[in-house]
């Protein structure tokens, strides 16, 4: 069940990007021109598509960027705009001969915009809106034009303004149907005005490299949506999220008014161990061990992570602002983080004295510097081995939300519910093509098997899901179809292309190979599509890869050998009976009723801003709510109980049993898991009268 890679995917296009690199020499001292030749250079030497750098590219390259920086026509003027066009098609010319006169020109000019709003932002706050005045909000920012002059960005900044105190004033009126009094004013705009100066605080943050970094993911995503540029720290961060761990102090902070706040502590970090932090309190000094500390109030957000996270067993001082407003200073010793929300994690479910089990997993993590740490695929199977332990007749896996991670985990973890067998074919650079095998015949779980999925389940969800629906050895159960990303990549260091370099290039991740079902269908775009169809309330807002820019194409190769479960037609009958159930449910009938609204309600982009106008739009969409309210009350009545391996543990820790607690009344609440254990109930009940009749 190991596949012999430490990749996040596929080995051999780094051994190719690796060796084409030998030869060639990145000398240019401007850090922005020699991180632009190196970024072109490995996708044009490892992106799995051939790229054509020519004034289509050129064209959408333009079009891409300003749209990252002004995606809602606020800053810029149409004066701008005429200036910046004239570049539309020379964008490509400058990517060959790494000029970046177009990109230091949208920069200045985005600084120069973005200081003009915030000079008169506060002006407009503090001028008192007019809620008497019958006007609208044009919320279609695709068809809407550039401001012609300052006046009229400084209209569309009042207006935006003005409809978000609307909104909150007229949350904070409830039904009460009343005029908005000064309290009740005073305490909205002062919301807005908050909300706005953190939003000006974040954007004046942001250096150069920060503003570059959007510029080459702007020419990236041209390729593919999944080609993407990191930044050394975004990179970190990227890190953290595959591992689901980090070594520092065990708390989330943000920058507020300036502060640097903490704003959660994480379970089983130092800070939570020792109680040395509370959320809300404003770290003011950090300091390492021997030295003087260094003041961080007004720092980026990201600059003071940096000092706060360190070494394994090294000691960090801070200084903090408590909430009572005295200043105390504490010792932390900073360890290994682990992420818990990221890992697998299961719970029993009993319904009329039988027991299922169930396990969440978000991610496909792995540490890549070391695959026999910490891993999903080891984790699943451990929670499996507990759950037969606790005599379960039936299993779910749930993915949804899983955006995917680490191939080989999706490998060995599929493994676990098969003998042995092809799992997934990759195609690379030059129509090569690898199946991955599961080589172990050992089988972890055997039993009734229903993987949940949605929209947002991608990548190694999709492998997974597919693979386990051609073996036909689970029902799949949930959206109409996964996301559809049906692509592979790679994560490249970018300073190993250059030696002697004061600069920290960050890294590349790039598309290098696609993937496809043992059957020969790739699940790009079109997804992985559910045995059971249950209906949700974004089913018709959302297309998942369909969605993205330049998504790569759908397409198919010759199919694997393989031999599916023996199951003599089984799931397609219980399928077939599951979906009959899920479309004479009242209550999801009702939620497809619902998704029917939203998708009318998406549509609508005009917003009135005079008040009584305001009310009587949201007492029409407040009218049609309350067909809906019911949908909030819904129970699966099955108990969640915990398992005997880990009931000692978290009942002794208040935190810990408090949100497992929280997980399980969320569950309660999940029609997904009452329709899976339907099924597994059919399966077990198929199951064992199999055995009856083999026995017999």
């Amino acid at each position: 069940m190991k596949l012999r890679s430490n990749y996040l995917f596929v080995i051999f296009p780094l051994l190719l990007i690796g060796f084409a690199i030998t030869n060639k020499k990145f000398s240019d001292p401007n850090k922005d021109r020699l991180l632009m030749e190196v970024v072109k250079y490995v996708v044009e030497k490892g992106h799995y598509k051939k790229i054509s750098i020519d004034d289509n590219l050129s064209e959408n390259l333009y079009h891409s960027f300003i749209k990252q920086l002004d995606n809602q026509k606020r800053f810029f003027l149409k004066s701008d705009i005429r200036e910046f066009e004239k570049y539309k098609y020379l964008l490509d010319d400058q990517i060959k001969e790494y000029d970046l006169s177009f990109f230091n020109l949208v920069y200045q000019r985005s600084k120069i915009r973005i200081k003009e709003v915030k000079s008169y932002y506060e002006e407009l706050v503090n001028n008192k809106f007019n809620f008497n005045l019958n006007e609208n909000i044009d919320l279609d920012f695709e068809k809407k034009e550039y401001a012609r002059s300052k006046s009229e960005i400084k209209n569309r900044w009042r207006k935006q303004l003005k409809f978000s105190t609307l909104d909150i004033a007229t949350l904070k009126l409830g039904d009460t149907l009343s005029v908005i009094n000064d309290r009740i004013y005073n305490e909205s705009i002062a919301i807005v005005k908050k909300n706005t100066e953190d939003y000006f605080e974040f954007i004046t943050d942001l250096d150069r490299d920060d503003w570059y970094s959007n510029y080459l993911n702007a020419f990236l995503t041209q390729l593919d949506p999944h080609t993407y540029y990191f930044q050394p720290e975004d990179k970190d961060r990227f890190d953290v999220n595959i591992s689901g761990k980090f070594t520092g102090i065990g708390a989330r902070l943000t920058k507020t008014e300036g502060n640097i706040k903490v704003v959660e502590i994480i379970i089983g970090g130092p800070v939570w161990k020792d109680k040395l932090l509370d959320v809300g309190d404003i770290i003011i000094k950090v300091a390492q061990e021997n030295e003087e500390p260094v003041d961080i109030v007004g720092m980026k957000v990201d600059d003071a992570i940096k000092l706060i996270k360190g070494p394994e067993k090294s000691i960090v001082s801070l200084t903090v602002k408590k909430l009572d407003g005295s200043i105390k200073e504490v010792q932390i010793t900073r360890a290994l983080v682990e992420l818990e929300e990221l890992y697998a994690k299961s719970t029993l479910i009993e319904e009329d004295d039988i027991r299922y089990g169930y396990i969440s997993l978000p991610k496909f993590y792995v540490d890549f510097s070391n695959y026999k740490n910490r891993n999903s695929a080891e984790d699943v199977k451990n929670e499996i081995i507990k759950l037969k332990n606790n005599g379960i007749e039936g299993l779910i896996l749930d993915l949804r939300n899983n955006g995917g991670g680490s191939l080989q985990s999706v490998v060995d973890m599929t493994g676990l519910f098969i003998e042995k067998g092809p799992i997934v074919q990759v195609k690379s650079i030059g129509n090569r093509k690898q199946v991955l095998y599961d080589r172990n015949s050992e089988i972890v779980w055997d039993g009734p098997l229903v993987v949940l999925i949605n929209e947002m389940s991608a990548s190694a969800s999709e492998i997974l899901a597919a693979a386990l629906q051609d073996y036909e050895r689970a029902v799949i159960l949930g959206s109409k179809k996964t996301f559809g990303k049906g692509t592979v990549q790679n994560v490249i260091d970018l300073n190993k292309f250059i030696s002697n370099s004061d600069f920290d290039l960050g890294a590349l991740k790039i598309t290098t190979d696609k993937f496809y079902r043992i059957n020969g269908e790739s699940v790009q775009l079109e997804g992985v599509k559910s045995d059971v169809i249950v209906p949700d309330s974004y089913m018709h807002i959302f297309n998942g890869e369909k969605d993205e820019e330049n998504p790569l194409a759908w397409d198919k190769i010759d199919p694997a050998m393989y031999n599916p479960w023996i199951n003599e037609g089984s799931l397609d009958f219980i399928s077939s009976n599951a979906q009959s159930r899920v479309n004479d449910n009242n209550y999801l009938k009702l939620i497809s009723k619902r998704a029917d609204w939203i998708e009318k309600q998406q549509k609508n982009k005009t917003i009135p801003l005079k008040f009584l106008t305001y009310q009587n739009y949201l007492g029409e969409n407040k009218n049609k709510t309350k067909e809906f309210e019911s949908l909030s009350k819904y129970s699966n009545d099955l108990n969640f109980k915990l398992l005997k391996s880990e009931k000692d543990y978290i009942m002794s820790n208040k935190e810990l049993l408090s949100n497992r607690n929280r997980w399980h009344k969320n569950l309660t609440k999940d029609i997904y898991i009452s329709e899976g254990v339907n099924i597994l109930k059919q399966l077990s009940l198929i199951n064992s009268n199999s055995e009856t009749i083999v026995s017999n």
